[in-house]
């Protein structure tokens, strides 16, 4: 593995912002209305995070889904999940230290993205909320445009660091989903970072891929290396 990495990718959701739980609920309360029964935490992290739409209600009703269907149903959660985001107001933020190391590596002019399993509506709202432009060029942000297959599969983080031009062994992946470890396992991402926003700091120590695990942002230095 190098011993230096030109460029950072984040997830987004669990981990720039720590809206997990909300998820969780808004998931849970989806789940029984299509089967009759929530999910568990279990299926959850194995079925839920970091996985697209079309997965989590494939996974739900037990068969594939209609496009239609999957753009009904998902539209009406996220927007439901973007409506509690406002409701917050101010305490709808990024997640703590996140802006200090965001001005951190914008000063230092680190290449950076977003590689999030989120649709389009959600990314263009964190943009405008969170003001992402300020560190972000977004043109380079992936997302789950209905092309890209979800978590475990490598295609998020390989278009990402193709985004930053850089080969994937030279990039920093920060993640809170297992199966988005994985994925950037699977890409050959250079160092991976799991940041325990939600789960126990317990359940990435045993993941032989995860270099790194942090609670939040305060301590990020020695997530990523420079040429000095």
């Amino acid at each position: 593995m190098s011993d230096f990495y030109k460029g950072i990718i984040f997830d987004f959701n669990g981990t720039l912002f720590f809206d997990s739980k909300m998820h969780l609920e808004a998931w849970r309360n989806f789940s029984e209305k299509l089967r009759g029964t929530p999910f568990t935490d279990a299926e959850m992290r194995e079925h839920m995070f970091g996985r697209t739409n079309f997965d989590i209600i494939s996974y739900a009703i037990g068969k594939i889904p209609s496009e239609e269907l999957v753009e009904k149903l998902g539209s009406e959660k996220e927007s439901l999940y973007r409506e509690e985001c406002r409701k917050m107001g101010n305490a709808c933020k990024l997640a703590p230290f996140a802006v200090d190391f965001l001005n951190y590596l914008k000063e230092m002019k680190i290449k950076r993205t977003i590689a999030t399993m989120s649709g389009k509506d959600n990314v263009e709202f964190f943009i405008d909320w969170f003001n992402l432009k300020n560190w972000f060029d977004t043109d380079k942000i992936v997302f789950d445009d209905g092309s890209i297959k979800g978590k475990p599969a490598p295609d998020i983080y390989l278009l990402a660091a193709k985004k930053l031009n850089l080969p994937p062994e030279e990039c920093v992946v920060i993640e809170d989903a297992v199966s988005g470890i994985e994925s950037a396992r699977a890409a050959g991402i250079g160092k991976i970072v799991a940041i325990a926003s939600m789960e126990s700091e317990s359940l990435y120590e045993n993941i032989p891929c995860v270099n790194m695990i942090i609670k939040d942002f305060r301590d990020f230095e020695g997530i990523i290396r420079q040429n000095s």
